[in-house]
């Protein structure tokens, strides 16, 4: 039983620290003092199985993991997935940044010209497949490859709407415009149908 005690201590310990967590912390996402996380990792006691399925969560392993001794390999093997978290976390937040700046110089164009004289609301239309041509780049790179169907086409119908309300604004309402994406669609949807059944062989 101590000795058991001692794994799971020096497993709490190992996984706080990767987390770089205080005990306080920790404490606070289980709901209990850090006094009762220092017995724990002192080995003076186990936490019951429902506090351990909590930890498994918040540290991203299994509740077998916690209950073994590891070789540093293995150690490492349990820190990927927590880092590949965060990575995928910083893509995300490079993605919104980028996003949000393009929408941002938008805005002072449009300030700018209006302050000139000019209000050209088509600023925000061609702001807006810009900015999806960006999403698209950016996830073909780190994102999941799937969405990228969802976002050509969004593209797709953007760069439409962007064609027709510049048509409508010198007065040339081409409504029919829109039908040019039907076809596309289909096209954009069996391209991604052979990619996928590709990816299946």
């Amino acid at each position: 039983m101590e000795k058991l005690k001692n794994i799971v201590a020096q497993n709490i310990i190992y996984l706080r620290n990767r987390d770089h967590m205080t005990q306080y912390e920790l404490g606070e996402k289980l709901n209990y003092s850090d006094k009762a996380i220092s017995r724990w990792e002192r080995a003076e006691a186990i936490p019951d199985a429902y506090v351990l399925f909590q930890m498994s969560k918040i540290f991203c392993v299994s509740i077998d993991y916690l209950f073994q001794e590891h070789t540093p390999k293995e150690m490492e093997q349990a820190a990927a997935p927590q880092k590949t978290k965060k990575l995928h976390s910083n893509h995300k937040t490079i993605t919104q940044i980028t996003i949000t700046g393009i929408w941002t110089i938008s805005l002072l164009t449009f300030i700018i010209l209006y302050l000139i004289g000019y209000t050209q609301w088509l600023v925000f239309v061609y702001t807006l497949p810009v900015s999806i041509i960006v999403l698209l780049v950016l996830n073909s790179i780190w994102g999941n490859k799937r969405n990228n169907l969802f976002i050509i086409s969004a593209l797709n119908w953007s760069v439409l709407l962007t064609l027709y309300l510049t048509f409508l604004y010198y007065r040339q309402n081409w409504w029919i415009l829109f039908l040019v994406g039907i076809p596309a669609q289909v096209i954009i949807c069996l391209c991604f149908k052979i990619r996928i059944n590709q990816a299946i062989r």
